[in-house]
């Protein structure tokens, strides 16, 4: 890219583009942590944080590397499972995400999803 290497041309480009890159990365590694138990694209966005801090910062590209290794790693494990193992990990996985959003809403909303499943089904 053109236009990057000008901006690296020069000591406060590197610096202002070391900034703008750690604080928009950052951000991203930590609202996909943030979004990691919750449906949606929270471990695609922890990985785009930490491609974008990789252009510029040498241990996020090593963080990178160690994060796909240990993901292909847990990946082919499950994959070798039998159907036992792997329904065991799909339930537990379903379960804390459960209670990780439970806790967030009661949390921060005040609301007890236990709570109000029995005031319904009281009825």
């Amino acid at each position: 890219m053109k236009w990057l290497d000008r901006v690296r041309s020069t000591k406060a480009g590197r610096l202002t583009l070391k900034i703008v890159v750690g604080i928009v990365g950052g951000a991203m590694v930590i609202g996909g942590l943030i979004m990691v138990p919750f449906p949606g694209p929270g471990w695609l966005i922890v990985f785009g944080g930490l491609a974008l801090l990789a252009t510029e910062f040498h241990w996020a590209s090593n963080v990178l590397v160690f994060a796909r290794r240990m993901v292909g790693a847990a990946t082919g494990w499950l994959k070798r499972q039998n159907w036992f193992v792997r329904i065991f990990a799909g339930v537990l996985t379903f379960v804390l995400a459960a209670a990780i959003v439970w806790f967030c809403l009661k949390l921060t909303l005040k609301i007890d999803l236990i709570q109000e499943a029995r005031a319904f089904f009281s009825r």
